[in-house]
C-alpha cells in the first residue's frame, strides 16, 4: 500500500481529458476527504489549463511529462486517463514508481497486452491496481444483481439485449476523440465502449463460456465494426443474445432495455442515464419498479472502492482479471465473426463472475453514495389465459 495513512489521498492525474472533465472530476469533487489532487499531467499544456480553470487545482502542480508526475514525493497514486494504446506503458510506469493505480479500461489493445497486464499486476503485489469498469459500480446494475442473488426470478436461463444509438463526431463529445476514429486497437468502439456492456452482462449473468458472432462495418465515421450480434452461453447453464448498433444515420428512438428471463420473474434494466430502471415482473402479474436518478454511473462508488482499498485494505471490484475477461469476450467475438465459428472463452481466465460491491460499513447497497432511488409497486393484475399464444408441438 503506497499510500500515507493520514489525511486525504495524495492523487495525481495522468491524462486531463474528456473522460477527467465528464466522468471522474465530478466525482472526485464530491470526496474532499478521501482525495485530494496533488499534480496532474497532459501532453497538451492547453488541456492541463482546462483542468486547472475548472477544478480550482493550481498549475503549479502541472506538467507535460508524467514520468516528472510519478518522480514526485506528494503522489501516493495516480489516476490513469490516457488514450488506449498508451494505458498499459503509462500504468507499468506508474507501479515501477511505486504508485498504487486506479486506470481506466480496457486492460490494452489486444490479447497480448491484456495478459501483459495479468503479469503486470503479479510483479507488483503489494500495490493496488482498479481498472476503471465503471458499470460494475452503478447503482441500477447492482440493485438488479442483488434481486437475482436473492433469487427474485428465480434461475436465469436467457438474456435478451439489443442496443442502438447514433454515432457520428460531434463537437466536445467522446465521439470527436480524433484517436477513436482511427482506432489502433483490436473491436474500435467495441473494445472502448463495448466492453461496458459486457461488463453489464458478466455482472447479472456470469462468466460466459462460448461465443458465436457476426458484425457488419457500416459507419463511414469509425474505422471499426458497427454492428455486432452476439450469441452466447453462460458457465450457469443459460444462454442469451446481443445485438448493437452504433448507427452513422439518426434512428428511431429505441428502449434499448437488457431483459433478463427466470424460471420465477423477469427482470428489466431500461431508461436513460438520467432515469434508470429496474422492473421486477413476477408470474401473478405483480411489478416491483426502482427507479435511479441522479447517479453518475459508478465513478463515485469505485473511487471509494479504491479509496477503501488502500486505506483499509478491501478488495477491489474492477480487478484486472475481471477486465481483461471483458475484454476477452470482446475479442472472442471478433474471431468468431471472422472465423464464422462458435469460440470458447480461455478456462483459464475464469473469474467464477463479479462480486457485489457493497460500501464498506453499510447496511444498505446505497448508503452515503450519490443520487436517490425510487420504488413503486402494481398490484396483481388478473391474466386472461385465453389471449396468451401457444405453439402446438409438431
Amino acid at each position: 500500500m503506497g499510500a500515507s495513512e493520514a489525511g486525504p489521498i495524495r492523487l495525481g492525474l495522468i491524462g486531463t481529458g474528456l473522460a477527467v472533465e465528464k466522468l471522474h472530476w465530478p466525482a472526485l469533487r464530491r470526496l474532499p476527504d478521501r482525495y485530494v489532487v496533488t499534480a496532474f499531467a497532459d501532453r497538451s499544456v492547453t488541456q492541463g489549463e482546462r483542468f486547472s480553470d475548472y477544478s480550482a487545482v493550481d498549475m503549479a502542480g502541472f506538467t507535460p511529462d508524467h514520468h516528472r508526475l510519478l518522480a514526485r514525493d506528494d503522489v501516493d497514486a495516480v489516476l490513469i486517463s490516457v488514450p488506449i494504446p498508451s494505458l498499459y506503458q503509462v500504468a507499468e510506469d506508474s507501479l515501477a514508481a511505486g504508485k498504487d493505480v486506479l486506470c481506466e479500461k480496457p486492460t490494452g489493445t489486444d490479447e497480448e497486452q491484456a495478459r501483459a497486464f495479468l503479469a503486470l499486476e503479479q510483479r507488483h503485489p503489494d500495490h493496488t491496481i482498479l481498472i476503471g469498469e465503471n458499470y460494475l459500480y452503478r447503482d441500477d446494475i447492482r440493485h438488479a444483481r442483488a434481486l437475482l442473488d436473492d433469487g427474485a426470478i428465480g434461475k436465469l436461463h436467457l438474456m435478451a439485449w439489443r442496443r442502438a444509438g447514433h454515432l457520428v463526431p460531434r463537437a466536445g463529445s467522446f465521439t470527436s476523440t480524433p484517436w477513436r476514429h482511427q482506432p489502433q486497437y483490436r473491436g474500435g468502439v467495441y473494445l472502448d465502449a463495448g466492453v461496458h456492456d459486457i461488463a453489464q452482462i458478466r455482472m447479472l449473468c456470469g462468466d460466459i463460456t462460448r461465443v458465436h458472432a457476426a458484425v457488419q462495418w457500416v459507419n463511414s465515421t469509425i474505422d471499426s465494426p458497427s454492428d455486432l450480434t452476439l450469441n452466447l452461453t453462460f458457465a450457469g447453464g443459460a444462454i442469451g443474445n446481443y445485438t448493437s448498433t452504433y448507427s452513422e444515420i439518426p434512428i428511431p428512438e429505441e428502449p434499448n432495455d437488457m431483459r433478463l428471463y427466470g424460471t420465477e420473474g423477469v427482470l428489466v434494466l431500461s431508461g436513460p442515464e438520467s432515469e434508470r430502471r429496474v422492473t421486477l415482473s413476477r408470474p401473478d402479474g405483480t411489478t416491483q419498479t426502482d427507479v435511479f436518478r441522479g447517479i453518475d454511473s459508478g465513478y463515485f462508488a469505485e473511487l471509494c472502492n479504491f479509496s477503501d482499498a488502500l486505506r483499509h485494505g478491501e478488495p477491489v471490484i474492477g480487478t484486472v482479471r475481471q477486465s481483461v475477461a471483458n475484454m476477452l469476450v470482446v475479442l472472442r467475438a471478433l474471431d468468431s465473426a471472422e472465423q464464422g465459428a462458435v469460440m470458447a472463452l480461455d478456462r483459464d481466465l475464469e473469474t467464477g463472475g463479479v462480486p457485489l460491491w457493497r460500501p464498506r460499513g453499510a447496511s444498505g447497497l446505497f448508503d452515503g453514495l450519490p443520487g436517490e432511488r425510487t420504488a413503486s409497486a402494481t398490484p396483481r393484475r388478473v391474466i386472461n389465459r385465453s389471449s396468451i399464444s401457444t405453439v402446438d408441438s409438431p
